[in-house]
């Protein structure tokens, strides 16, 4: 039972709390108000709704940084992670007390607010998320009663992520681009990305002994992470419906496996010193000039822009999975070979059958001669001096007026090799 005591002008309650000990809250002005707020302390321990009124006064920077010491992050998390926290949230919040954030909802608007004005709507989406995360540790920790953060708008809904698509002739004539600028492996990636909808991170990772020589497939196992200048190549991908098998269409098959025979690294795609890919070089040094043009080059088929500002996600998984809809191919077999789940009941009720994988291939031979097609006469020239394999076949296929079907029989969505 609460009961009061004075301490000089002043009264003080102590009251018991859930585990037993005493608690008690000073500063109150009469008997009576001390009594009052003990009760009340006891009413929520009693309804299993008690808050320490102690934990409201730990700071929100001490919070923060438990919350990220021991959470399980991957490297590229962890560091997006700390950058929020050192450059948006800590400077604002970190001095703050859990239970005065909890009752200035105005200062929290006010932080949205400067936000947006240094970062895009999706960051101040992304980071105003995390610091939410934290605050409901603290509700789940019972530090506060509520999140304050639930409720507040953030974005306003109307800002839309430019999305591009490539065509595949779009496609081919960068690949050429960076055959000249980056090498073979540079115009190899480039048609893998785009013709087997694989993320950067489970290209570049692949190594010889990975290819299923039987099914002409590419493992996507332990996809490569970045973040901060460290590479790690990570120990399970990104999601579980990413864990799968990409059977290579005939004409890319033969580009990889003559990839594989030229390779002297222990991965496909590297540097020049045989180093793993960095995506953020890459992307300038030769993304970037190969699709957005390169003004300065003396090669004037290096000159005019393809899609400007495309991608490697536009170009490779967002314009394979818009290429196979435009062909008809169901739903559930574009979300497998790009490791996607789909949504709902046709998650349980349809399964991708023997007839969906080989249209998958033939499609995608498909698109890719008509690539061929549309070059010019020069271009096809180049092109095949380039990749000398691809010669023979085009030409082979151009008179059968069909595209060959893959001589491998099809597999399953996890081979056989997977373990």
């Amino acid at each position: 039972m609460a009961y009061a005591e004075q301490r000089g002008k002043k009264w003080r309650v102590k009251y018991k709390k859930p585990n037993g000990d005493w608690a008690s809250e000073s500063g109150f002005e009469t008997k009576k108000a001390a009594l009052g707020w003990g009760h009340d302390q006891e009413s929520d321990i009693r309804r299993g709704t008690y808050i320490d009124s102690k934990h409201a006064k730990e700071k929100f920077g001490t919070l923060a940084e438990q919350v990220f010491s021991k959470a399980k992050l991957a490297i590229n998390t962890a560091a997006k992670y700390r950058c929020y926290l050192d450059r948006h949230i800590l400077p604002q919040w970190q001095d703050w007390p859990l239970g005065a954030i909890l009752t200035d909802s105005q200062e929290l608007k006010g932080w949205v607010a400067d936000l947006h004005e240094d970062l895009a709507e999706p960051s101040v989406a992304s980071v105003f998320a995390y610091f939410s995360t934290i605050l409901e540790v603290a509700v789940q920790d019972r530090k506060i009663p509520a999140n304050p953060a639930r409720g507040v708008r953030v974005i306003s809904g109307e800002y839309m992520a430019e999305r591009q698509v490539a065509s595949p002739s779009q496609a081919l004539r960068a690949a050429m681009r960076l055959g000249h600028t980056f090498g073979h492996a540079g115009f190899v990636l480039t048609l893998m990305a785009h013709y087997t909808g694989a993320r950067w991170s489970e290209l570049v990772v692949l190594q010889p002994h990975d290819y299923d020589e039987v099914n002409h497939a590419i493992p996507v196992r332990t996809p490569l992470r970045e973040a901060n200048g460290t590479l790690e190549v990570a120990k399970k991908p990104k999601t579980p419906s990413s864990r799968r098998w990409i059977q290579l269409p005939p004409f890319l098959d033969l580009l990889y496996t003559d990839l594989i025979g030229a390779s002297e690294h222990p991965y496909l795609f590297t540097g020049p010193q045989g180093g793993l890919l960095r995506r953020g070089n890459f992307r300038q040094r030769f993304w970037r000039p190969a699709w957005d043009g390169d003004h300065t080059s003396e090669s004037q088929w290096l000159r005019p822009a393809l899609v400007p500002g495309v991608t490697f996600t536009d170009a490779g998984r967002r314009s394979h999975r818009t290429g196979l809809a435009e062909e008809g191919i169901p739903e559930v077999a574009r979300a497998a070979r790009l490791g996607h789940t789909i949504p709902g009941m046709k998650r349980v009720y349809e399964m991708v059958t023997d007839e969906m994988k080989k249209s998958v291939l033939t499609v995608t031979e498909t698109r890719w001669m008509r690539s061929v097609d549309a070059l010019t006469y020069g271009e096809r020239d180049r092109l095949f001096g380039m990749a000398p394999i691809l010669e023979e076949h085009y030409r082979g296929n151009s008179e059968s007026g069909l595209p060959k079907e893959p001589a491998s029989k099809l597999i399953s969505q996890i081979s056989p090799k997977a373990g």
